[in-house]
């Protein structure tokens, strides 16, 4: 029975058949097996919801779901069991020639490895499911439960990441300010247990990852809440849809966010903001305190990687993740030509000043089906905007957040950043990463800010090369 005052979020309502004659159950029973057959519960497999490659990973490190499919004669994951020795890298007893796609690296230059093996693990353990590995392996229990029910609290090192179960949370008196990154600070045991408690106001039945966001009108900023989030999703092994994110946010300002349809393909639900809870006691059944978009050592916001490495099976995972729930698909290629998004913009700086030209000279190419597109939101929404990114093989833009689609280019796919505005690794490390091909301007002559008055900020606008000769020298990498 649920203490009085209780609002429970997350639970479905039983349904009674105490006043159903036996004869309508029955009878209801025949309509639905005849009707969809003895298979009405192959939606529960959650590796049904993930791009097909992954499946057998997750099998693997899911045995219960395996024998569940395994017993089950209608189960459509059966021909993913050729495959369940297939590992992410982070399992034990993963062995090299099952683990997924490794990153390569073409020399040693780093003075801290010796040869190109022991940079390809370095790489792996910063920016691959190495990663993934290292968070696992810190795992520790901060808060043991004493009694079956008791709360528990699992962390990996400085409480980067944790998991939660039982967690009570008093937000009766919330301090709400200006700084949108001001911590809780108090943490207490309790003298109750929280499952039989009367204090809880609101009980959260269904699991929750707790975020604590970037500028989510920002691509770059706000995607590397995205990529921490799936991340997090392997330290916790779990891919369900039917979670809560819950935004760590303590700031009394709206939260903008142009890219919550990508909030798709990581729950089923609305994004619930703390301050929804104000003025509440809350119990949290299970809680997951996802990896932070910004740390010192993390991953993808100023990550110190390696030189000469490229490729993460990690974040290619990630791109085919997002690509596949959002049910983006890559579109025939009929006419075989090398399709050319130019990313353009209208705003006040970071404008390419003979954009016209350079349309017409790449136009003059018979191999280039050029598009040239600026993603502005009220015209075209997010998902759209990626579905475009997906069909390039070349996506050519300036210096800018725009940059990040080449998260969702194709495998084989060149990203060309025009001009890089003095931050020279930024988009090229996270091109690595993915595993894209970066190019650039190589003569700096030819491209370059208009205002050269070293009195005021540089606002990259800027002139490109209008040669000829010089307009198919990006497709040479792709």
């Amino acid at each position: 029975m649920e203490p009085r005052g209780q609002t429970t979020i997350g639970t479905y309502p039983s349904m009674a058949f105490a006043d159903i004659p036996p004869q309508f159950i029955g009878l209801l029973y025949w309509i639905v097996t005849t009707a969809v057959g003895s298979c009405i519960t192959s939606s529960k497999y959650v590796a049904l919801s993930l791009p097909p490659e992954h499946r057998p990973f997750y099998l693997r490190n899911n045995p219960t779901e395996a024998k569940c499919c395994q017993a089950d004669p209608c189960c459509p994951l059966k021909h993913h069991f050729e495959k369940l020795a297939s590992c992410w890298g982070y399992e034990e007893s993963c062995e090299p020639p099952h683990r997924a796609a490794d990153p390569s690296c073409h020399s040693t230059s780093a003075p801290w490895v010796m040869n190109l093996e022991e940079a390809k693990q370095m790489f792996w353990q910063q920016a691959d499911f190495g990663y993934v590995k290292e968070r696992r392996k810190e795992l520790q229990m901060l808060c043991r439960p004493q009694h079956p029910g008791d709360s528990s609290l699992v962390c990996a090192s400085h409480m980067r990441y944790c998991t939660a179960t039982r967690l009570f949370i008093d937000l009766r008196n919330p301090r709400r300010n200006n700084d949108r990154f001001a911590e809780l600070q108090l943490y207490t045991s309790l003298p109750f247990s929280v499952h039989t408690t009367q204090e809880c106001e609101v009980v959260i039945d269904r699991p929750t990852y707790f975020m604590k966001l970037d500028a989510g009108v920002n691509m770059y900023h706000h995607f590397c809440d995205f990529v921490n989030l799936y991340i997090s999703q392997h330290v916790n092994n779990s891919f369900s849809t039917d979670v809560n994110i819950v935004m760590w946010d303590t700031s009394s300002y709206h939260y903008g966010d142009l890219f919550s349809s990508t909030w798709k393909a990581f729950t089923d639900h609305d994004v619930i903001h703390l301050k929804d809870f104000d003025h509440k006691r809350v119990c949290f059944r299970y809680a997951v305190f996802s990896l932070l978009p910004r740390m010192r050592y993390g991953l993808f916001y100023n990550t110190p990687l390696i030189p000469n490495c490229h490729g993460t099976a990690l974040f290619r995972a990630f791109s085919q993740h997002v690509i596949y729930r959002l049910n983006i698909t890559q579109h025939e290629n009929k006419e075989r030509k090398v399709r050319v998004t130019l990313l353009t913009r209208s705003t006040q700086y970071r404008r390419i000043t003979n954009q016209k030209q350079m349309e017409r000279a790449m136009k003059t190419v018979p191999l280039l089906d050029v598009r040239v597109v600026d993603y502005k939101f009220k015209e075209i929404e997010f998902t759209e905007q990626l579905r475009i990114t997906h069909n390039s093989d070349v996506f050519i833009g300036m210096h800018g957040a725009g940059l990040t689609h080449l998260l969702f280019l194709p495998d084989w796919a060149v990203i060309f950043e025009l001009h890089n505005c003095g931050d020279d690794l930024c988009y090229w490390d996270l091109a690595r990463l993915r595993g894209v091909n970066y190019m650039t301007w190589q003569r700096q002559s030819a491209v370059y800010p208009e205002d050269k008055d070293s009195s005021k900020p540089s606002r990259c606008l800027s002139t490109s090369p209008l040669s000829h000769s010089l307009m198919p020298e990006p497709l040479k990498g792709a």
